[in-house]
């Protein structure tokens, strides 16, 4: 059994699945947790490791998985992340709590590195631009009140830093921004285009100016991977260095599909507060950790398209003729 035992919260999420099988080729002992109320099939990247079910908002099931598992390493997705609710779900709250919880055992049972999970939607949206990690304003510095996704980010990522530091304990924070990829929240940008329009309906969408980074969730959990795997401490971005307009992702979407026709920008109303560029300085990433992304942004597309593809194949449900993309 490899020394370095790594519990993975969130391990059968969107990000946290990918994570897995690039912490394993990396030669860590790897420890899934499921949340028990969550029914559905085990993700195929986490086969053949170590799977635990825990309700990581009750204190004493995070204390027993600690007990039981006593990693060396924590990477931490588990968050509300629901489309539509958990920008000022109270559920927030309570994760923020667990996460305190879950970082105060790792640490008095000798954990050696913690690693969790961000957003870009910490920083401070008013004017945004090209988000630099320690020099662009976070969102609690900007007028008015951050909602409780972005306070309760904010303040775990500030415990995380005042509890490892005084003990000589290794911690890194990743801000992920825009990913993409299999298995995504039907509601989403990427795979709400799709579906429409492998359906062969309209995909009505804003005016697609916005300038995003966009990167593929298998890579986005093989950047938390090698970030873990190393020595870099505070927060990282993680996210894409190529920019681009949300219009020209959608129109590479049409294109490898064929149906550009089905297209309609400017069908809905952006975004009230949606700054127009938001984007990540990945200097940290690339440059420090020596991580580059596996797929381009065409290769990406087309995996996650084919996915799509099988999903639909075998399913009798169309997308919703009045269901709108995120964007």
């Amino acid at each position: 059994m490899s020394g370095r035992r790594v519990l993975v919260t969130g391990a059968g999420g969107f990000i946290g699945r990918w994570s897995v099988p690039a912490l394993r080729r990396r030669g860590f002992d790897v420890h899934a947790v499921l949340s028990p109320r969550t029914p559905r099939a085990v993700p195929a990247q986490l086969a053949g490791v170590n799977m635990h079910a825990a309700d990581l908002l009750e204190a004493t099931a995070i204390d027993a998985l600690i007990a039981t598992v006593q990693p060396t390493h924590l990477l931490h997705f588990a968050w509300v992340a629901t489309p539509g609710i958990y920008r000022h779900s109270e559920a927030n709250h309570r994760w923020l709590e667990a996460g305190r919880h879950l970082l105060r055992g790792f640490l008095a049972h000798g954990g050696m590195r913690a690693v969790m999970a961000g957003s870009c939607a910490e920083y401070s949206w008013s004017g945004a631009g090209v988000c630099v990690e320690g020099s662009s304003p976070l969102a609690d510095a900007a007028p008015g009140i951050p909602d409780a996704y972005v306070a309760c980010k904010i303040a775990m990522q500030r415990s995380l830093q005042c509890v490892s530091r005084p003990q000589g304990v290794s911690s890194a924070w990743g801000r992920i921004f825009f990913q993409y990829g299999p298995a995504e929240h039907p509601e989403r940008l990427v795979p709400s285009v799709i579906r429409h329009l492998l359906s062969n309906r309209q995909a009505p969408c804003s005016h697609g100016r916005q300038i995003r980074s966009f990167l593929h969730a298998e890579d986005v959990g093989g950047a938390f991977a090698a970030l873990l795997d190393s020595g870099l401490q505070g927060p990282v971005n993680i996210g894409s260095e190529r920019r681009i307009t949300v219009a020209q992702m959608v129109e590479l979407i049409a294109a490898q599909i064929g149906r550009p026709d089905l297209v309609r920008l400017g069908a809905r109303t952006a975004a009230v507060g949606e700054p127009e560029l938001l984007v990540p300085d990945i200097h940290r990433l690339r440059d420090e950790l020596g991580w580059t992304p596996r797929f381009s942004l065409e290769e990406g597309l087309a995996d996650t398209i084919a996915w799509w593809r099988r999903e639909l194949r075998g399913s009798s449900i169309n997308p919703d003729a009045n269901h709108r993309p995120g964007l």
